[in-house]
Protein backbone atom coordinates (compact mmCIF):
# COMPACT_ATOMS: atom_id res chain seq x y z
CA UNK A 1 0.00 0.00 0.00
CA UNK A 2 1.30 3.46 -0.89
CA UNK A 3 1.47 6.35 1.55
CA UNK A 4 -0.56 9.49 0.91
CA UNK A 5 -0.18 12.86 2.64
CA UNK A 6 -3.42 14.36 3.89
CA UNK A 7 -4.10 17.98 4.83
CA UNK A 8 -7.26 19.57 6.21
CA UNK A 9 -8.68 23.10 6.08
CA UNK A 10 -11.57 24.04 8.38
CA UNK A 11 -14.00 26.81 7.44
CA UNK A 12 -16.27 28.42 10.03
CA UNK A 13 -14.21 26.75 12.73
CA UNK A 14 -15.34 28.95 15.66
CA UNK A 15 -13.54 27.36 18.65
CA UNK A 16 -12.42 24.32 16.69
CA UNK A 17 -14.92 21.62 17.73
CA UNK A 18 -14.68 19.84 14.35
CA UNK A 19 -11.03 20.70 13.92
CA UNK A 20 -10.12 19.32 17.31
CA UNK A 21 -11.69 16.02 16.33
CA UNK A 22 -9.37 15.86 13.33
CA UNK A 23 -6.36 16.82 15.44
CA UNK A 24 -7.24 14.12 17.97
CA UNK A 25 -7.32 11.59 15.11
CA UNK A 26 -3.84 12.69 14.00
CA UNK A 27 -4.80 14.63 10.88
CA UNK A 28 -2.74 17.66 9.92
CA UNK A 29 -5.05 20.66 10.00
CA UNK A 30 -3.13 23.41 8.24
CA UNK A 31 -5.52 26.31 8.60
CA UNK A 32 -8.68 27.55 10.27
CA UNK A 33 -10.69 30.33 8.65
CA UNK A 34 -13.25 32.31 10.63
CA UNK A 35 -14.48 35.90 10.85
CA UNK A 36 -14.57 35.79 14.69
CA UNK A 37 -11.31 37.41 15.81
CA UNK A 38 -11.63 36.21 19.41
CA UNK A 39 -11.06 32.65 18.15
CA UNK A 40 -7.38 33.40 17.60
CA UNK A 41 -6.38 32.81 21.22
CA UNK A 42 -8.12 29.42 21.40
CA UNK A 43 -6.46 28.17 18.22
CA UNK A 44 -3.00 29.22 19.19
CA UNK A 45 -3.31 28.01 22.77
CA UNK A 46 -5.04 24.68 22.28
CA UNK A 47 -3.79 23.38 18.95
CA UNK A 48 -0.53 22.43 17.38
CA UNK A 49 0.58 24.96 14.84
CA UNK A 50 -2.31 25.40 12.45
CA UNK A 51 -2.69 28.82 10.90
CA UNK A 52 -5.61 31.02 11.97
CA UNK A 53 -6.97 33.21 9.18
CA UNK A 54 -9.28 35.98 10.27
CA UNK A 55 -11.64 36.31 7.33
CA UNK A 56 -15.25 36.07 6.22
CA UNK A 57 -15.72 32.94 4.09
CA UNK A 58 -17.43 35.06 1.46
CA UNK A 59 -14.12 36.83 0.91
CA UNK A 60 -12.07 33.62 0.57
CA UNK A 61 -11.09 32.72 -2.98
CA UNK A 62 -9.76 29.69 -4.84
CA UNK A 63 -6.19 30.94 -4.88
CA UNK A 64 -6.13 31.42 -1.11
CA UNK A 65 -7.38 27.89 -0.47
CA UNK A 66 -4.94 26.36 -2.93
CA UNK A 67 -1.98 28.28 -1.52
CA UNK A 68 -2.58 26.76 1.89
CA UNK A 69 -2.11 23.13 0.96
CA UNK A 70 -2.98 22.17 -2.60
CA UNK A 71 0.52 21.78 -4.02
CA UNK A 72 2.25 19.56 -1.47
CA UNK A 73 -0.26 16.88 -0.48
CA UNK A 74 -2.12 14.02 -2.13
CA UNK A 75 -5.40 14.18 -0.25
CA UNK A 76 -7.13 17.48 0.43
CA UNK A 77 -9.98 17.68 2.93
CA UNK A 78 -12.25 20.70 3.19
CA UNK A 79 -14.44 20.91 6.30
CA UNK A 80 -17.37 23.29 6.78
CA UNK A 81 -19.62 24.00 9.76
CA UNK A 82 -21.53 27.20 9.14
CA UNK A 83 -23.84 29.05 11.54
CA UNK A 84 -26.96 26.95 12.10
CA UNK A 85 -29.32 29.80 13.02
CA UNK A 86 -30.97 30.20 9.59
CA UNK A 87 -31.86 26.50 9.49
CA UNK A 88 -32.87 25.99 13.11
CA UNK A 89 -36.36 24.92 14.17
CA UNK A 90 -36.87 28.03 16.29
CA UNK A 91 -36.02 30.45 13.51
CA UNK A 92 -38.08 28.69 10.86
CA UNK A 93 -41.06 29.23 13.16
CA UNK A 94 -40.49 32.98 13.39
CA UNK A 95 -40.55 34.45 9.90
CA UNK A 96 -38.89 34.46 6.52
CA UNK A 97 -36.25 36.88 7.79
CA UNK A 98 -33.58 34.21 7.97
CA UNK A 99 -34.21 33.17 4.38
CA UNK A 100 -33.91 36.61 2.83
CA UNK A 101 -30.26 36.88 1.91
CA UNK A 102 -30.49 40.63 1.43
CA UNK A 103 -31.72 41.05 5.02
CA UNK A 104 -29.94 38.37 6.99
CA UNK A 105 -27.05 37.43 4.71
CA UNK A 106 -26.90 34.02 6.38
CA UNK A 107 -27.81 31.63 3.59
CA UNK A 108 -25.02 32.77 1.30
CA UNK A 109 -22.19 30.93 3.15
CA UNK A 110 -23.53 27.55 1.99
CA UNK A 111 -23.64 28.75 -1.60
CA UNK A 112 -20.14 30.14 -1.15
CA UNK A 113 -18.92 26.81 0.19
CA UNK A 114 -20.43 25.10 -2.85
CA UNK A 115 -18.51 27.51 -5.08
CA UNK A 116 -15.23 26.85 -3.26
CA UNK A 117 -15.74 23.10 -3.60
CA UNK A 118 -16.41 23.44 -7.32
CA UNK A 119 -13.41 25.70 -7.87
CA UNK A 120 -10.84 23.79 -5.81
CA UNK A 121 -12.16 20.20 -6.02
CA UNK A 122 -10.92 18.90 -2.67
CA UNK A 123 -10.61 15.13 -2.47
CA UNK A 124 -13.02 14.92 0.44
CA UNK A 125 -15.68 17.32 1.69
CA UNK A 126 -17.32 17.27 5.10
CA UNK A 127 -20.10 19.45 6.44
CA UNK A 128 -22.47 19.32 9.39
CA UNK A 129 -25.39 21.45 10.49
CA UNK A 130 -28.80 21.23 12.11
CA UNK A 131 -31.03 18.30 11.21
CA UNK A 132 -33.62 20.56 9.52
CA UNK A 133 -31.24 21.26 6.65
CA UNK A 134 -31.78 17.72 5.31
CA UNK A 135 -35.17 18.87 3.99
CA UNK A 136 -34.08 19.72 0.43
CA UNK A 137 -37.49 21.03 -0.58
CA UNK A 138 -37.56 23.53 2.25
CA UNK A 139 -33.89 24.50 1.98
CA UNK A 140 -32.94 24.95 -1.69
CA UNK A 141 -29.42 26.02 -0.67
CA UNK A 142 -28.77 22.46 0.50
CA UNK A 143 -30.25 20.97 -2.68
CA UNK A 144 -28.00 23.27 -4.70
CA UNK A 145 -25.00 22.09 -2.70
CA UNK A 146 -25.87 18.44 -3.42
CA UNK A 147 -26.27 19.25 -7.11
CA UNK A 148 -22.79 20.83 -7.17
CA UNK A 149 -21.28 17.73 -5.57
CA UNK A 150 -23.03 15.45 -8.06
CA UNK A 151 -21.96 17.59 -11.01
CA UNK A 152 -18.33 17.35 -9.88
CA UNK A 153 -18.39 13.57 -9.51
CA UNK A 154 -18.47 13.23 -5.73
CA UNK A 155 -20.02 10.21 -4.08
CA UNK A 156 -22.15 11.60 -1.28
CA UNK A 157 -23.65 10.24 1.90
CA UNK A 158 -25.50 12.22 4.54
CA UNK A 159 -27.76 11.45 7.44
CA UNK A 160 -29.20 12.92 10.60
CA UNK A 161 -27.55 11.52 13.71
CA UNK A 162 -28.16 11.81 17.44
CA UNK A 163 -24.80 12.54 19.05
CA UNK A 164 -25.74 10.42 22.06
CA UNK A 165 -25.47 7.35 19.80
CA UNK A 166 -21.73 8.01 19.52
CA UNK A 167 -20.81 8.02 23.19
CA UNK A 168 -21.51 11.73 23.61
CA UNK A 169 -23.46 12.57 26.81
CA UNK A 170 -25.93 14.82 25.01
CA UNK A 171 -29.02 14.37 22.88
CA UNK A 172 -28.28 16.51 19.87
CA UNK A 173 -29.52 15.87 16.33
CA UNK A 174 -27.17 16.94 13.54
CA UNK A 175 -26.97 16.52 9.80
CA UNK A 176 -23.57 15.09 8.81
CA UNK A 177 -22.48 14.94 5.18
CA UNK A 178 -19.41 13.28 3.68
CA UNK A 179 -18.43 13.44 0.01
CA UNK A 180 -15.47 11.91 -1.82
CA UNK A 181 -14.06 11.95 -5.35
CA UNK A 182 -12.45 8.56 -4.72
CA UNK A 183 -15.10 5.97 -3.86
CA UNK A 184 -18.11 5.47 -1.60
CA UNK A 185 -17.80 7.07 1.81
CA UNK A 186 -19.95 6.53 4.89
CA UNK A 187 -20.11 7.76 8.47
CA UNK A 188 -18.90 5.09 10.89
CA UNK A 189 -21.48 3.05 12.74
CA UNK A 190 -22.61 4.12 16.20
CA UNK A 191 -19.92 3.38 18.74
CA UNK A 192 -21.94 1.92 21.58
CA UNK A 193 -25.41 0.65 22.39
CA UNK A 194 -25.09 2.13 25.89
CA UNK A 195 -25.46 5.88 26.00
CA UNK A 196 -23.11 7.95 28.14
CA UNK A 197 -24.97 9.67 30.96
CA UNK A 198 -24.88 12.99 32.74
CA UNK A 199 -23.78 11.12 35.87
CA UNK A 200 -20.72 9.64 34.15
CA UNK A 201 -19.83 13.06 32.81
CA UNK A 202 -20.20 15.55 35.67
CA UNK A 203 -20.99 13.71 38.93
CA UNK A 204 -17.32 13.70 39.95
CA UNK A 205 -17.17 17.51 40.10
CA UNK A 206 -17.29 19.11 43.56
CA UNK A 207 -20.54 20.84 44.55
CA UNK A 208 -20.86 24.58 44.10
CA UNK A 209 -23.78 26.95 44.46
CA UNK A 210 -25.39 29.81 42.63
CA UNK A 211 -23.00 32.58 41.53
CA UNK A 212 -19.98 30.65 42.82
CA UNK A 213 -16.63 29.68 41.29
CA UNK A 214 -14.79 26.66 42.66
CA UNK A 215 -11.37 27.75 44.00
CA UNK A 216 -9.55 24.95 42.15
CA UNK A 217 -11.31 25.31 38.80
CA UNK A 218 -12.06 28.76 37.37
CA UNK A 219 -14.43 27.23 34.80
CA UNK A 220 -16.53 25.42 37.39
CA UNK A 221 -18.59 28.57 37.75
CA UNK A 222 -22.32 29.22 37.84
CA UNK A 223 -24.54 32.06 36.74
CA UNK A 224 -26.47 34.46 38.94
CA UNK A 225 -30.13 33.65 39.68
CA UNK A 226 -32.97 35.78 41.03
CA UNK A 227 -34.57 35.01 44.38
CA UNK A 228 -37.74 33.86 42.64
CA UNK A 229 -35.81 31.47 40.44
CA UNK A 230 -33.93 30.17 43.47
CA UNK A 231 -37.31 29.26 44.90
CA UNK A 232 -38.34 27.68 41.62
CA UNK A 233 -35.25 25.46 41.32
CA UNK A 234 -35.82 24.19 44.85
CA UNK A 235 -39.36 23.25 43.87
CA UNK A 236 -38.23 21.12 40.92
CA UNK A 237 -37.88 17.44 41.91
CA UNK A 238 -34.34 16.08 41.98
CA UNK A 239 -32.89 13.98 39.18
CA UNK A 240 -35.28 14.79 36.41
CA UNK A 241 -37.49 17.50 34.99
CA UNK A 242 -41.20 18.07 35.25
CA UNK A 243 -43.91 20.21 33.74
CA UNK A 244 -43.81 23.20 36.03
CA UNK A 245 -47.44 24.17 35.52
CA UNK A 246 -48.68 20.95 37.08
CA UNK A 247 -46.20 20.81 39.96
CA UNK A 248 -45.49 24.31 41.19
CA UNK A 249 -47.45 26.60 43.46
CA UNK A 250 -49.43 29.20 41.53
CA UNK A 251 -47.10 32.09 42.37
CA UNK A 252 -44.13 30.18 40.90
CA UNK A 253 -45.72 29.43 37.53
CA UNK A 254 -43.98 31.38 34.76
CA UNK A 255 -45.78 33.19 31.94
CA UNK A 256 -44.91 30.63 29.27
CA UNK A 257 -46.72 27.95 31.28
CA UNK A 258 -49.89 30.01 31.31
CA UNK A 259 -50.17 30.18 27.52
CA UNK A 260 -52.06 27.76 25.32
CA UNK A 261 -48.76 26.79 23.74
CA UNK A 262 -47.19 25.73 27.06
CA UNK A 263 -47.13 22.05 26.16
CA UNK A 264 -44.87 22.74 23.20
CA UNK A 265 -42.71 25.40 24.80
CA UNK A 266 -43.10 25.43 28.55
CA UNK A 267 -42.01 21.85 29.07
CA UNK A 268 -38.57 22.74 27.67
CA UNK A 269 -37.70 25.25 30.37
CA UNK A 270 -37.31 25.23 34.14
CA UNK A 271 -36.28 21.62 34.54
CA UNK A 272 -33.43 19.44 35.75
CA UNK A 273 -31.26 17.01 33.87
CA UNK A 274 -31.44 13.30 34.72
CA UNK A 275 -28.40 11.47 36.06
CA UNK A 276 -29.03 8.29 34.11
CA UNK A 277 -29.59 9.84 30.67
CA UNK A 278 -27.64 12.05 28.25
CA UNK A 279 -28.31 15.75 28.68
CA UNK A 280 -30.73 17.72 26.51
CA UNK A 281 -29.23 19.80 23.69
CA UNK A 282 -27.08 22.62 25.05
CA UNK A 283 -27.37 26.15 23.68
CA UNK A 284 -25.56 29.43 24.18
CA UNK A 285 -27.89 30.08 27.13
CA UNK A 286 -27.37 26.77 28.91
CA UNK A 287 -26.33 28.32 32.24
CA UNK A 288 -29.90 29.44 33.03
CA UNK A 289 -32.81 27.20 34.02
CA UNK A 290 -35.17 29.64 32.30
CA UNK A 291 -33.60 28.75 28.94
CA UNK A 292 -34.08 24.98 28.98
CA UNK A 293 -33.76 21.83 31.08
CA UNK A 294 -30.42 23.00 32.42
CA UNK A 295 -30.92 22.50 36.15
CA UNK A 296 -28.34 20.32 37.91
CA UNK A 297 -29.80 16.87 38.72
CA UNK A 298 -29.33 17.36 42.49
CA UNK A 299 -27.89 20.75 43.40
CA UNK A 300 -30.25 23.73 43.42
CA UNK A 301 -28.66 25.59 40.55
CA UNK A 302 -28.15 25.47 36.80
CA UNK A 303 -25.15 23.65 35.37
CA UNK A 304 -21.75 25.31 35.51
CA UNK A 305 -19.49 26.36 32.67
CA UNK A 306 -17.24 23.35 33.34
CA UNK A 307 -20.20 20.99 33.31
CA UNK A 308 -21.36 22.43 30.00
CA UNK A 309 -17.90 22.01 28.48
CA UNK A 310 -17.67 18.37 29.59
CA UNK A 311 -21.13 17.63 28.19
CA UNK A 312 -19.87 19.15 24.94
CA UNK A 313 -16.86 16.77 25.26
CA UNK A 314 -14.23 19.50 25.44
CA UNK A 315 -11.05 18.13 27.04
CA UNK A 316 -10.48 19.06 30.66
CA UNK A 317 -7.26 20.93 29.85
CA UNK A 318 -8.84 23.21 27.26
CA UNK A 319 -8.24 26.91 27.88
CA UNK A 320 -11.26 29.10 27.24
CA UNK A 321 -9.75 32.45 28.18
CA UNK A 322 -6.40 34.15 28.57
CA UNK A 323 -7.26 35.47 32.03
CA UNK A 324 -8.72 32.75 34.24
CA UNK A 325 -9.29 35.12 37.16
CA UNK A 326 -11.31 37.66 35.22
CA UNK A 327 -13.28 36.64 32.17
CA UNK A 328 -16.70 37.25 30.65
CA UNK A 329 -18.88 34.29 31.59
CA UNK A 330 -21.45 34.97 28.88
CA UNK A 331 -18.81 35.20 26.19
CA UNK A 332 -17.31 31.83 27.10
CA UNK A 333 -20.65 30.03 27.43
CA UNK A 334 -21.59 31.42 24.03
CA UNK A 335 -18.55 29.71 22.55
CA UNK A 336 -19.23 26.44 24.34
CA UNK A 337 -22.96 26.41 23.67
CA UNK A 338 -22.49 27.23 19.99
CA UNK A 339 -20.15 24.28 19.57
CA UNK A 340 -20.93 20.85 18.29
CA UNK A 341 -19.49 18.18 20.61
CA UNK A 342 -15.79 17.69 19.94
CA UNK A 343 -16.27 13.94 19.78
CA UNK A 344 -18.59 14.33 16.81
CA UNK A 345 -15.59 15.85 15.05
CA UNK A 346 -13.67 12.70 15.96
CA UNK A 347 -16.43 10.56 14.47
CA UNK A 348 -16.23 12.50 11.19
CA UNK A 349 -12.43 12.31 11.16
CA UNK A 350 -12.46 8.58 11.90
CA UNK A 351 -14.93 8.04 9.06
CA UNK A 352 -12.59 9.80 6.62
CA UNK A 353 -9.58 7.89 7.93
CA UNK A 354 -11.38 4.57 7.44
CA UNK A 355 -12.34 5.66 3.94
CA UNK A 356 -8.75 6.43 2.97
CA UNK A 357 -7.24 3.43 4.70
CA UNK A 358 -9.10 1.07 2.40
CA UNK A 359 -6.33 1.44 -0.15
CA UNK A 360 -3.66 3.72 1.27
CA UNK A 361 -1.57 4.48 4.30
CA UNK A 362 -2.17 8.10 5.19
CA UNK A 363 0.17 10.56 6.86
Amino acid sequence: MSTKKVKVIDLFCWIWWITRGFVNKKFEVVAWIDFEWSCKFWYEKNNNGAKFIHKDIRDVNKEEIESLYWNDCNIRVLVWCAPCQPFSWMNTKKSDYFFDEDKANLRSPLDKFASLVEETLPTIVSMENVANLANKEKYPAFKHFLDVLDKNKYTVSYKVVDTSDYGIPQKRRRLVLLASRLWNIELIETTSSKKKTVYETIAHLPPIWIWETHPNDPYHRTQWMSELNKTRIKAIPKNGWTLAKTKWAEHLVVDCHKKDSWKAYGCSVYGRMKWDEPSPTLTTLCLGIWNGRYGHPEQDRAISLREASLIQTFPIDYEFTENKKEYNLQKVVRQIGNAVPVKLGEVIAESIKNHLNKYWIIS
